[in-house]
């Protein structure tokens, strides 16, 4: 009862900070917001249209790598269940910001109860969803930084950027390449994390030293290398994995592209990549939902790096907020609630 109500005073406490957060960002962009509002009647609607598309597009890409990556470890998912799997974890993501972790947790749990499979297996198949999307988007940093080079808008700070980004990602995506190829690299490694995870939490849960068991969580680490030994057997496989992702992070990029078409400007989509490579990665240490604020401000400055104005990227980042936001998390809440509200009948049963 007592760790019930301490976990709710804590919701509270940061429900309380998040709503404080945005009154406060939007008194300060309140400028910003009304030039972007003022502008409205200057957009070119039929451009803004694009976006509808090219987002239900981008989740057509990422239920199709979702059910590649089964396919590969032998087991055939409905496209449609995937796709509307995709709509829940964004909503998921982007209400309970958590640097992806909440998108883990809720995959695996859906996935056992709607196809029965093995949490590890998921855990896994979001690992190389988000690996597949990190190599191809190495592809997307250098086509962009080619196409700022031949618009002249490449100075030392662009490249050091975009050549942090890169270095980043691809240490990343082979380090933890390298942790799950190993059953004894895996095991050490992820062993070392539970117990570090296990000293935080028992600092709030005192009569809780091992929230985590060490050594269940050892066993489904063991599972996790097992499934990704499955998938390097056929590397060749992994080709539409691949595919696809570079098809989902290239819808993403038009679709903020479009809102800068719909304003009148065709500015290089280099600047746009960069922008917005850097301000995704922030939004995996933010504590507002949808990395609402550090967002705005990183793609802000990164474009004005590259040449695009602060005075038209920030309406335009604010107006592909806005509008992203108001096309993906309705279906993606109401797909989120009619699964929570199936289960919640369905346990009412069982107690029944």
């Amino acid at each position: 009862m007592v760790d019930k109500i301490k976990q709710g005073r804590w919701k509270l406490a940061l429900n309380l900070f998040t709503i404080g957060a945005l009154v406060i960002l939007a008194y300060a962009l309140r400028h910003q917001i009304s030039e972007t509002i003022q502008k409205l009647g200057e957009v070119n609607t039929y451009a803004l249209l694009l976006m509808i598309p090219l987002e239900i597009f981008n989740y057509h890409s990422q239920a199709k790598l979702y059910q590649s990556m089964f396919r590969i470890l032998g087991d055939r998912i409905r496209y449609r269940s995937l796709y509307r799997l995709s709509l829940e974890l964004n909503f998921v993501n982007n209400i309970f910001p958590s640097g992806g972790v909440s998108g883990f947790s809720y995959f695996g749990v859906r996935m056992k109860n709607g196809a029965n499979i093995a949490p590890t297996k998921a855990t896994l198949v979001q690992l190389m969803k988000f690996i597949m999307m990190f190599v191809s988007f190495q592809v997307m940093l250098a086509i962009g930084l080619l196409m700022l080079a031949i618009g002249g808008n490449v100075n030392n700070l662009v490249i050091l950027v975009a050549g942090s980004i890169t270095t980043l990602l691809f240490v990343s995506t082979f380090g933890l390449a390298y942790i799950i190829g190993s059953k004894q690299r895996i095991r050490s490694f992820f062993t070392i994390l539970t117990r570090v995870a296990n000293r935080i939490i028992h600092v709030f849960r005192r009569r809780h030293p091992e929230t985590i068991n060490i050594d269940k969580a050892q066993e489904k680490f063991t599972e996790i290398h097992e499934n990704y030994m499955l998938l390097k057997q056929d590397l060749n496989a992994l080709k539409q994995p691949l595919l696809y992702s570079l098809m989902a992070n290239v819808s993403e990029i038009l679709t903020i592209y479009m809102v800068y078409v719909a304003f009148g400007h065709w500015v290089n989509p280099g600047a746009v990549i960069l922008g917005y490579a850097i301000a995704n990665f922030a939004g995996f240490f933010s504590v507002l939902p949808g990395g609402i604020g550090l967002y705005e401000a990183l793609m802000t400055a990164t474009l004005a790096t590259a040449g695009v104005s602060a005075g038209l990227s920030l309406p335009v980042t604010i107006m592909y907020r806005v509008l992203n936001m108001l096309i993906q998390l309705p279906p993606g809440y109401f797909f989120y609630y009619r699964t929570i509200h199936k289960g919640s009948n369905n346990q009412s049963r069982a107690v029944s």
